[in-house]
């Protein structure tokens, strides 16, 4: 059995959906990719500050809240005050922080799916690899990495010759961190 690892790669950040005060409607903000960081006297308060696109308001997406700065590693609190790129994907690509700070919705960015294709005739063993914590649908990323139909996709699943380890409803699953699918001709 042929192995095969995908993996994911995002192109920009998410767009996440939310109601705009000033704008007095559901509004898409932009991550400005940088930090807050708000000291008061022995803990500090660090955010991930978006803008709307449609009037510039700002939305803080709240990383940490009146924490000590000796509990934050070293690393992460540098990168807190650097803008730190890898830092900013790490909160700006995790779905359920951004929900968790208050996002009616997060648009799925623009992605490409990285890995080696393989034939229909082969038995295959695909390992799918998320490495932010972004809901992408199983069904999606196989449908345009392998150019399947819906329901040339949907036929694959019926005839058992598509499942998944552990197995999951294929027509319905997202992918949070991995995923292994066994393919059979």
């Amino acid at each position: 059995m042929k192995k095969i690892i995908w993996e994911i790669e995002y192109l920009a950040l998410p767009v996440v959906v939310k109601y705009c005060k000033k704008c007095g409607k559901i509004s898409e903000f932009i991550c400005s990719q940088k930090f807050r960081v708000n000291a008061q006297k022995k803990n500090i308060d660090v955010w991930l500050i978006y803008n709307c696109d449609y009037c510039n308001t700002t939305w803080n997406a709240r990383v940490y809240q009146q924490i000590s700065p000796q509990s934050i590693e070293k690393h992460d609190l540098e990168g807190f005050y650097q803008n730190s790129k890898a830092m900013v994907k790490k909160y700006a690509m995790d779905y359920e922080f951004l929900c968790k700070n208050g996002a009616d919705g997060v648009e799925l960015p623009p992605y490409t799916i990285m890995g080696e294709d393989f034939s229909l005739t082969e038995i295959v063993e695909l390992q799918i690899k998320n490495r932010y914590k972004l809901p992408v649908k199983i069904s999606k990323i196989i449908r345009e990495k392998l150019y399947l139909s819906q329901s040339e996709y949907l036929r694959l699943i019926e005839n058992g010759n598509i499942k998944s380890v552990p197995e999951h409803d294929l027509k319905k699953c997202k992918i949070k961190k991995e995923i292994t699918l066994i393919f059979k001709s």
